[in-house]
């Protein structure tokens, strides 16, 4: 699935979060798939139940997954849950153009780093 890195300085939650996150957004888990129990994947990864327990909850809040008691948990469909993403997205974006244009980065620079994203080389 995804693997940890212990040396990075974001809580493993966030990691565990984002990791699954990239997974339900690129398709490697569908619509509708369900994901691993709780303790399943903390045993996978090593890691305390509470800790995914916390992720997944985000997860859910965010709309990316739900949960039926007894079930488990099911990656939502991502119909509003992109325009939202999106949106939130964009504004940490507009913030952080605009803190680096006043920091001296020209708007090609920026436009440079944007193909460069688009490009998989950032």
């Amino acid at each position: 699935m995804f693997s940890l890195n212990y040396r990075d300085a974001r809580p493993i939650y966030e990691q565990v979060k984002d990791g699954l996150r990239h997974l339900v957004v690129t398709g490697a888990i569908q619509p509708g798939d369900q994901l691993p129990s709780v303790r399943a994947l903390a045993s996978a990864l090593a890691i305390n139940p509470n800790t995914i327990q916390r992720a997944y909850e985000s997860l859910e809040a965010e709309g990316y997954l739900y949960t039926m008691p007894g079930k488990g948990s099911y990656a939502s469909e991502q119909t509003g849950v992109n325009q939202d993403r999106r949106r939130r997205l964009l504004e940490q974006f507009d913030a952080a153009a605009s803190e680096l244009i006043f920091l001296g980065m020209t708007a090609e620079e920026l436009a440079l780093r944007v193909s460069g994203a688009k490009e998989g080389r950032v």
